[in-house]
């Protein structure tokens, strides 16, 4: 079989920026999926996408759009759009135009991320954006934790990077001893495949050095959460606690932008000690970003025989969020519907 090329046009959630992007009454340009985007937040909070063009002449709404209540109007002509992207108001006449409407996209915000829902036939989200604090049991709420921004989060230029690499990092377990320096390679403790989410959990130990100069070995351990294609969430516990996201959006069909959040149990309340917990926490997203930045998709790759199952596995799982002929693999439509993974709860 020949080395494909993935499609950069999944089905799922995937993340635009953070809560902070955007305050009440603000207009930003967004790129996203070789679409230019408006996104604003109306007078009560809420946050809205549309795909940036007035549908009257063709203004680009998020250069000089300005909000008005729950709605965006036009700088060209004042020409007023919903969050549904129906016209509200012409301002030099009494009617509105019924026959026209701004392409509106389905939204999401939890824990102070926001989301776009991506599907080449406009459909409605088949799951909800899940809440970083509501996926691990262990992990505790939100309340045990420092917010992510602004101190905790990533983000890139668009870079040559594949949503799918974040995916396949939550079966790797090898490349944490020789990207991330942990002291041994991991052991998996389990892996279970849903119909939207995929869980992994891995077992570390690693080197601590103490005060007097001594050195202890510290049991630790990371679960995944991987939903969809493009974003991830884990919980790590060793040396205090971590819960992250890693989130890739493509911007076009080479090009994606890379996000990190990571937020710092408060047990390290030394300002000190969280930054620097913090910078760790970005290094290690880095280090996988380089990889990632020159990586090419091989498809199918030659594994060794412990990771094979793993990566056969989260590929099989992916492959039903890629759109019938949009998915870069040579398999049948019949096949991607049909062939669950191993283990895979149906």
């Amino acid at each position: 079989m020949p080395k494909m090329a993935l499609s950069m046009k999944p089905t799922g959630w995937f993340q635009v920026g953070w809560s902070a992007d955007i305050g009440a009454g603000e207009v930003v340009p967004m790129r996203f999926f070789g679409r230019d985007l408006v996104a604003y937040r109306t007078d009560g909070g809420e946050f809205v996408v549309l795909d940036a063009y007035c549908e009257h002449l063709g203004a680009n709404l998020a250069h000089g759009g300005t909000v008005h209540g729950d709605d965006i109007q036009c700088p060209f002509h004042g020409w007023r759009w919903s969050p549904q992207g129906k016209n509200t108001c012409i301002p030099y006449q009494d009617s509105i135009n019924r026959a026209r409407r701004v392409p509106s996209w389905h939204t999401a915000e939890r824990d102070g991320v926001l989301y776009l829902w991506h599907d080449l036939e406009r459909g409605a989200p088949a799951y909800d954006a899940p809440g970083m604090f509501d996926l691990f049991a262990a992990s505790g709420s939100s309340g045990d934790y420092h917010p992510a921004h602004p101190a905790g989060i990533f983000r890139s230029e668009p870079l040559p990077v594949h949503p799918q690499y974040v995916i396949e990092n939550g079966v790797d377990f090898a490349h944490f001893k020789y990207v991330h320096r942990a002291d041994e390679i991991p052991e998996v403790v389990r892996r279970e495949f849903g119909e939207h989410e995929f869980r992994s959990e891995l077992a570390l130990r690693f080197r601590r050095q103490l005060d007097d100069g001594e050195v202890e070995m510290v049991t630790g351990g990371v679960e995944a959460c991987v939903v969809g294609v493009g974003i991830a969430y884990a919980y790590a516990w060793g040396i205090g606690r971590i819960c992250s996201l890693t989130a890739v959006t493509p911007v076009d069909d080479e090009n994606a932008v890379v996000w990190y959040s990571a937020w710092a149990s408060k047990e390290a309340d030394d300002e000190t000690m969280l930054a620097r917990r913090q910078r760790s926490a970005i290094g290690q997203l880095r280090a996988d970003l380089r990889i990632w930045e020159h990586q090419r998709y091989t498809e199918p790759p030659g594994l060794a025989t412990a990771e094979a199952a793993g990566f056969r596995d989260v590929r099989r799982w992916a492959r039903r969020f890629y759109p019938p002929g949009e998915q870069g693999h040579e398999v049948t439509d019949q096949l991607a519907a049909t062939d669950a993974p191993s283990g895979a709860v149906r």
